[in-house]
This record gives C-alpha cells, sequence and structure tokens, in this order.
C-alpha cells in the first residue's frame, strides 16, 4: 500500500477525519466494554499513531471507558469511532468500518476471546487470542 493518509467519518457526516497509516494490522475485539459501547458482538479495530488523527470536520465527544481508557463517538449519530488507553499513549484505535477506506483493511485475528459470548465462536480461521495480542 502506497498510501499514507486515511480518511473516514461517521454515519451522519458530522464527524470526519483523516489520520496515518496503520501501526499493526487490523483486529477483531470481542471485549465486554467494545460489545456494550457498540452493541454488537465484536469491534473491527486499525490502530494509527494518535499524533497522525486530525478531525476535519466536526469533534466527537468523548467518555472515559474505564480508569485509563477514553472512547469517542459522534454525538449527532452515536458512531463509535476511537479507543486511547494511557497505557498506549502514542497510539489510537479507529473503528475500522468508519473508514472510506474500510475494505482495504480486513482484521487479521480475533482478541478479548476469554469475553466473547458463547455463541460468539468464529470459524474464520484467524488465530483468536484469550486478552490482547502481542505486535
Amino acid at each position: 500500500m502506497t498510501q499514507t493518509t486515511l480518511t473516514g467519518h461517521c454515519y451522519c457526516g458530522t464527524v470526519r477525519y483523516r489520520c496515518g497509516i496503520p501501526l499493526y494490522p487490523a483486529t477483531l475485539c470481542h471485549c465486554e466494554s467494545c460489545r456494550r459501547v457498540a452493541g454488537a458482538h465484536a469491534v473491527a479495530w486499525l490502530t494509527v499513531a494518535a499524533s497522525s488523527l486530525v478531525y476535519t470536520h466536526g469533534g466527537p465527544a468523548e467518555f472515559s471507558s474505564s480508569a485509563h481508557a477514553w472512547r469517542s463517538f459522534c454525538r449527532n449519530c452515536g458512531t463509535p469511532l476511537t479507543y486511547r488507553n494511557e497505557d498506549r499513549a502514542a497510539e489510537i484505535d479507529i473503528t475500522l468500518v468508519t473508514l472510506d477506506q474500510a475494505a482495504n483493511f480486513a482484521p487479521r485475528d480475533h482478541i478479548w476471546m476469554a469475553d466473547a459470548l458463547m455463541w460468539d465462536r468464529p470459524g474464520d480461521g484467524l488465530p483468536q487470542f484469550p486478552g490482547t495480542r502481542r505486535v
């Protein structure tokens, strides 16, 4: 991939952003907090350098989802946008499907399978980790 800048937006277009290229392959997270925030069984994430994320239109609302983590979302349509953790201050995770180029970044694994619902057993052959992965 020769592209150095990615773009994306929430469902309604109130929040638009650009960011740098991924630091790691995309992943599917099955942790309880991601599931509840998204209202889905898993969330696809792409990690970029925090310094590369720029909001080009509007800006998200943010809340603390745990002691050291924050999530952002569009205050108009509710689309989940980012996750950041102070333990990884130089990085930020972006919800993969909000990227305009989402089709270019297929997730490579599943993380936090220890939290996955009993009926959520992916059969796609991708590696599955009980917690986070080592990158």
